[in-house]
This record gives C-alpha cells, structure tokens and sequence, in this order.
C-alpha cells in the first residue's frame, strides 16, 4: 500500500520581532557604489493580520504567512530604487566558554553570558528558547566563516562547577543546569559530536571570546525590490486617454485626470525662421503656471 504525500512547508506565523529589515537605496540601476543602508524598525513597518474567521472571530491568533508592509513616507521619500531584505533577526554576541556539563562530559556546548546580548534579545535566553537557532560565526578580523553555522539543540540556564580531575589536559571548569538566578545560557549545538569511523574529528562549534550570530529558522529570508518613479499606469493612462483640450487662441493644451480636474498644462507654439518656414513645433510644460480658465466643464458647457 502506497504511503500518502504529506506537505512539509507552512506558512509563517512569526513576530515582527523576530524580523529584521535592511533597505537599500539606489538613485538608477546602474548605481551600483554608491547606496544608503539603514535597518527600518520591523515593529513599526511590520503588521500581522489576525484570523477573523477563526471560532469566535480571534483577535490574536495570527494569520499565518500574511503581513501588511507599511513604507513610511520619511523612510521612502525619493525617487529610486529600495531594496528591501525581511530575514530572521541577527542577535550578535559573544561565546562566554565552550565546555561540558560535569555530568555528562561527553555533552559538549557553547556557554552564552546574557550580559553580552542586547536587551531587546534577552527575552530569548531561557530554558528551550533558542532550540531551533542558526549559530554562525566570525573570524578575529570580522569576517563571517562563509557557509558555516551550528543548530541549537537544547539551551538551559546553567551554573560552572570546579572539578578535579586526573587528566591535566582536561578544563577543571564544567557546567551544572540550574534553575537558580544565573547569567549563564548553556547550548549544545548539532553537530557537535565526532563520528564513529573517525572519534578525534571532533566538530568545530566555537572558541571562547569568539562572536557569534544567532538567528531564528522560523521563516526564509526574502528581498522585495520596489521602485518609487515619477508615473505610475493610472497616471499613464490619463496622458494617453484623458480628456484633453487645446486653446487656439493662446496655444495652451491641457490634459485632465479621471474626474476632470487639470492634471498638466503645456504651452504649443512653433518656430519659424526669417522665411517663415516652420523650423519646429514646441510642447513646454507650464510647471505651476496653470490657467484656471481652462476648466474642462466651463469649456465644454
């Protein structure tokens, strides 16, 4: 008997607080050296929509996968081109220690101090909240270790505990779970055990002092390109369909919008040289030198 296909992929039902939004700006396409980088606060561009349908009509169960993007006006206020990246927030911070749990010291972890980790963050580091998270990490000179990163397979608060041990090879510091008021994150990471074919390979997961990026699996990371140009179709197409008039008297041509209101104005005249051949026609725009006269009601009534 045939097993049925189940679906794997669900839609987001993530916090705007677990996003980062990094915009881009560029003048052209063809600017490609000279861009504006800034990081829009996700909780204030960044709403959920909440299930209506659900029993009850829930206002706070999130309508997973759909969000509205709100693009302030001082944030997005030139014409051009703005990148946008929605990914998983980074949490950047340090590995306190790498160590084992006295207990089990074939339990290997990395040890986070909360005192290194924004406070917005903090929230995060507590007994299972970070199950889940990519690890990466970054060399002394800054640079990420490209397509490197651990998972975190537990997290719990934790405590260090001396021991003595026979083996001088061996740290005399490991690491208790507590549930007392403490600082001190431990995580075990995957993988981070050595295989069997091989038991010395033992896995990189980190160093003390060493930064690090946390962030969440909770969703991909997207790129919306979205460019701000001074026409759109609906203005467009009132250039191509509107109604329009041209005065003979004075050679002022007018376009109206949808609702008959004067959207532009140009002034048509030709030049002629001292034969009187015509040399050119002229279509210049009247900028804010609009006539009022040219109403599209008062002329066509």
């Amino acid at each position: 008997m045939a097993t049925g296909n189940y679906g794997t992929i669900r839609p987001s039902d993530v916090s705007p607080e677990d996003v980062q939004i990094v915009m881009v700006y560029t003048e052209s396409r063809d600017e490609t050296q000279n861009f504006v980088m800034t990081t829009l606060n996700a909780q204030d561009v960044l709403r959920p929509y909440f299930n209506n349908n659900a029993t009850g009509g829930s206002t706070v169960e999130i309508l997973g996968g759909l969000y509205n993007l709100k693009l302030p006006a001082d944030q997005f206020n030139k014409l051009g081109i703005y990148t946008l990246m929605i990914r998983p927030a980074e949490i950047r911070t340090t590995i306190t220690d790498c160590g084992v749990l006295s207990s089990l010291p074939n339990v290997k972890g990395i040890v986070i101090d909360l005192n290194n980790v924004p406070a917005q963050y903090r929230n995060k580091f507590v007994n299972q909240g970070l199950v889940g998270f990519r690890v990466e990490y970054l060399n002394s000179d800054g640079t990420k270790i490209p397509n490197f990163f651990r998972i975190v397979t537990s997290s719990f608060f934790c405590e260090p505990v001396v021991q003595n041990l026979t083996n001088t090879s061996q740290k005399a510091i490991r690491y208790r779970y507590t549930d007392n008021n403490t600082n001190l994150i431990f995580c075990t990471v995957s993988p981070s055990s050595s295989p069997t074919n091989k038991p010395n390979a033992t896995p990189y997961i980190g160093q003390p002092n060493q930064t690090i990026i946390m962030s969440n699996t909770f969703f991909n990371p997207i790129t919306l390109d979205i460019e701000i140009a001074d026409q759109d179709f609906s203005t467009l197409a009132i250039a191509l369909y509107g109604n329009q008039t041209k005065s003979m008297d004075d050679g002022i041509y007018t376009i109206y919008d949808t609702n008959n209101n004067i959207y532009q104005q140009y002034n048509l005249y030709e030049i002629r040289d001292q034969f009187n051949t015509l040399l050119y026609e002229v279509r210049q725009n009247r900028g804010d030198n609009i006539d009022f006269s040219k109403n599209f009601t008062n002329i066509t009534e």
